[in-house]
């Protein structure tokens, strides 16, 4: 065991400063340290101070500065929490809300303003009453989503009846929002008043991989609408209504151009992630039954050119549209059934106004986008989305990641996977702008473009923040405005969060994690609570969940365990079907009852500690039962 932060002495902060830290600011960072732990042990003194009041203390007078060498945050934190005990305690805490804060942000701001009148006496304030709020959210969804939908960029042609229908009991996800009638792109296209978007705010920034010293680029919203409904009126021009189309590229601008306008011009796009193999592709083409793919001629990565279009016309679509890399010319020789981008554009023309489209109004239950499960134990399960999905991960990204007018949302991703149309929707029905980067997320040109951008809002994937670690990626880089990160998709690394959150001052790494078929994360972090580095605080808002021991009884909420989860069913945004697997025996069959209700299977192993801290362990279906023995 190390020191503890008590017995750290100036000279090892001059140690793990090393040439980087002057004398004067490592007496300073001394300084700060002593009357911290004076703070924190209040009567008993520098006897048994409490390590989170030191940490909060030292970390809000900023004098770790994000560009310190990482061994002297590592020596403070690490020190601070020497003899902390987790098993009682729960994980160390690193980020604490502020009261003030707290009350800025979309929840809290709901919370104070609908609190006191849904929690009576019991509300306190969006930080001690957080967890009763999340709580009633999950026993009343239909008030927490009737707020909820005033928040967001929705607006509906037919209004629904009601919020929930629980009377069809072949839906246990329950009947959300029936009878409304939408277009949720023309929602993320159209300016509205609240949240507050005009044709002249910033839907999108971006740059090209290699233009690292040339100013972003920007697109407004009239901009993006008008390229969008271009792209509609090509459509029209080409296919049926209620065709599928598959996008296979990079998320590029033309990418989300491509998604919003299949959606706006009811089509149905069919994601497949531009990293797949032909077999691969040829399988996600096949199931979705697509008339056609959009993708590229070429992919562009770190400098080097692989080619895209060739793997695609491998799993032999009926149909391709291809975009070039760079220039307006494909560079590659097309077979006869396909279009260049510029050709497929000019189909356009006909219109009378091509840069003005009426959008197709459907039901909020019409199928907008298939896609796909990951495939690595069979066929991959083909996952409809409707309209009540970029609902449902929208209000996530309001309550959860605090999206809101005047943010720059950037996540490396690909419309292939789930958290590519997650940042379509999060973005643009909470009015922040999108910012892309057309090129490697891994090295310096990305982590300069995310300064540059003025991002606010980062989203990352453990190995990514891994690989800008110890590539020293952001030397020289001010991520100072970043005010949260998000991170989904593996196990987070405690030291590579502890390195990526001194990069803004110690603001939080939001974990999440869900599931495609949920369009959202069920559990999550939270902005009304402290965080603990790879832990999630919370299950998300309206989510009820349980953790199940192995005869499937449910551990008490407030119990340390390890379990399978089980999800209530009713839950906005989940599927109900799936378009080649029974979604009975997938999600239902076999999982225990609950106060009445049939759990959800999701199959993810949960621990849950001291202090109500989650971890995933893993997968129930990578377990297996020997002579009782998981």
């Amino acid at each position: 065991m190390g020191k503890s932060i008590a017995e750290v002495g100036l000279e090892d902060l001059c140690k793990a400063g090393g040439s980087s830290l002057s004398k004067e600011e490592a007496t300073q960072i001394y300084q700060v340290i002593r009357e911290a732990i004076a703070i924190a042990g209040g009567s008993k003194g520098f006897d048994d101070p409490d390590p989170r009041e030191v940490w909060r203390e030292v970390v809000g007078r900023r004098v770790l500065e994000p560009w310190h060498p990482h061994q002297l945050h590592q020596l403070v934190y690490y020190s601070v929490y020497a003899n902390w005990d987790a098993s009682i305690h729960g994980p160390p805490l690193y980020w604490f809300p502020s009261l003030y804060q707290s009350k800025l942000t979309n929840l809290g701001r709901m919370m104070e303003v609908h609190g006191p009148k849904l929690l009576g006496t019991a509300y306190k304030d969006p930080i001690a009453s957080f967890s009763l709020f999340q709580k009633f959210s999950v026993q009343h969804p239909e008030v927490y989503w009737s707020i909820v939908l005033e928040e967001l960029a929705v607006v509906f042609r037919d209004r629904p009846r009601c919020i929930l229908d629980k009377s069809d009991k072949s839906k246990p996800s329950g009947r959300w929002l029936p009878g409304a009638v939408l277009n949720v792109a023309e929602c993320c296209l159209s300016p509205c008043s609240h949240p507050r978007k005009e044709d002249d705010s910033i839907a999108l920034v971006w740059r090209e991989e290699g233009s690292d010293d040339l100013d972003v680029n920007r697109m407004t919203l009239k901009e993006l609408r008008e390229q969008v409904m271009l792209v509609a009126n090509a459509l029209d021009a080409t296919f049926s209504k209620g065709d599928a189309i598959a996008i296979d590229m990079p998320m590029t601008v033309n990418a989300v151009v491509i998604y919003l306008a299949i959606i706006l011009a009811g089509f149905v796009v069919v994601s497949i992630a531009d990293s797949f193999a032909a077999k691969e592709i040829a399988t996600r083409l096949r199931v979705s039954n697509a008339k056609a793919i959009f993708t590229q001629d070429f992919i562009l990565r770190g400098g080097r050119k692989f080619s895209l279009y060739s793997r695609v016309v491998e799993a032999d679509p009926y149909k391709a549209i291809v975009l070039p890399v760079s220039g307006n010319n494909v560079g590659i020789q097309l077979r006869k059934q396909d279009l260049s981008w510029q050709e497929f554009l000019s189909s356009a023309n006909q219109s009378p106004r091509p840069n003005h489209y009426s959008p197709v109004y459907q039901p909020i239950d019409s199928t907008i986008n298939i896609l796909f499960s990951s495939g690595t134990t069979g066929e991959p399960k083909a996952i409809p989305w409707t309209q009540l999905s970029p609902i449902r991960c929208s209000a996530d990204g309001w309550a959860h990641n605090d999206v809101k007018v005047g943010d720059v949302y950037c996540w490396p991703t690909n419309l292939g996977w789930v958290m590519g149309p997650v940042l379509i929707f999060a973005c643009f029905l909470n009015g922040g702008t999108m910012a892309l980067y057309h090129g490697s997320p891994l090295g310096r040109g990305f982590t300069k473009f995310v300064q540059d951008a003025g991002v606010t809002i980062l989203g990352t994937v453990p190995s990514l923040v891994k690989s800008w670690r110890s590539t020293n990626s952001l030397e020289g880089i001010d991520w100072t405005k970043i005010r949260c990160f998000c991170t989904t998709g593996e196990a987070s690394n405690v030291d590579d969060d502890l390195w990526l959150s001194s990069k803004s001052y110690y603001n939080p790494v939001l974990e999440c994690c869900g599931g495609t078929e949920l369009s959202s994360a069920y559990i999550q972090g939270s902005l009304q609570q402290p965080q603990a580095f790879g832990a999630f605080s919370t299950a998300a808002m309206t989510a009820g969940l349980v953790i199940l021991d192995e005869h499937g009884h449910s551990y008490p909420d407030d119990e340390a365990c390890v379990g399978e989860m089980g999800l209530f069913p009713l839950y906005l945004g989940a599927t109900d079907r799936l378009l080649n697997a029974d979604h009975e025996k997938v999600y239902f069959k076999g999982m225990p009852m609950h106060n009445g209700m049939r759990l959800r299977r999701h199959g993810d192993i949960l621990k849950r500690t001291a202090g109500g801290y989650i971890f995933v362990q893993g997968r129930a279906d990578d377990t297996m039962n020997l002579g009782g023995i998981k």
